[in-house]
């Protein structure tokens, strides 16, 4: 679903990612791993087109994005750090009008609630002000708005950051049920807990270039802790 064929950006004579190849399948969430600067958000910015890549591909579908922009767009949502909302309309107007834009589709108010409900808002907040959430209340109505899409591939980026570990928590359990819908997830952290223990697979990035894939399964959190530590050395 999500593919990079030697996918690679420079800024001058900066390398902000070398020769990317990864693939991550449906129903798969792969964390990308590593430190500011390592290539994570160039990965996530170059699969939206927010920026052309120097050489290489991002595939999402099988379609190339930079040859199809808009039309790849229709396969993937994106939440980024901070989900940006209209802070004077409550949950339930933001999740309405977001869904809004989406062709073809048109949600009654109880379904809008409900994938809400889904995303672990509590029910109290649906009606208040987005100006008066948490930021881990913002970001479960940005997943709201991305399983309102029925998007095949989720872009993550930073999600959990800031976010405390119950807050953290409910968001990777919400992330495991896209997962088990069939969604490709791709998530950028510097999280080594919240990655074991979301992820499928992960990958260490150190600057710009992907150092190893490990299998979450086979790997314990003070396993993962050396080979980051070994990796950022």
């Amino acid at each position: 679903m999500l593919e990079a064929i030697q996918l690679t950006k420079q800024y001058g004579s900066h390398l902000a990612l070398d020769r990317l190849n990864l693939k991550v399948e449906p129903g798969e969430v792969f964390c990308l791993l590593g430190a500011n600067g390592a290539g994570k958000t160039t990965t996530i910015n170059l699969f939206l087109n927010f920026v052309d890549p120097t050489s290489g591909k991002a595939l999402i579908n099988g379609v190339d994005v930079a040859a199809d922009p808009v039309g790849t767009k229709r396969f993937v949502s994106y939440i980024p750090e901070h989900v940006m909302l209209y802070r004077h309309m409550t949950g339930l107007e933001n999740l309405e009008y977001f869904t809004g834009l989406i062709p073809g589709v048109k949600y009654s108010d109880e379904q809008l609630i409900n994938l809400l409900r889904t995303a672990g808002l509590p029910e109290e907040a649906t009606n208040r002000r987005v100006e008066g959430y948490s930021k881990g209340m913002r970001q479960k109505v940005g997943l709201a708005i991305a399983a309102a899409k029925n998007a095949k591939a989720l872009l993550l980026d930073e999600p959990t950051s800031g976010l405390d570990p119950k807050a953290s928590n409910t968001f990777s359990e919400s992330i495991a049920e896209m997962s088990a819908h069939g969604v490709a997830i791709l998530m950028a952290t510097h999280d080594l807990f919240r990655a074991k223990e979301s992820g499928t697979r992960i990958g260490i990035m150190r600057d710009g270039v992907l150092r190893e894939i490990l299998r979450c399964s086979e790997i314990s959190h003070s396993e993962l802790e050396q080979l980051y530590l070994h990796h950022m050395n």
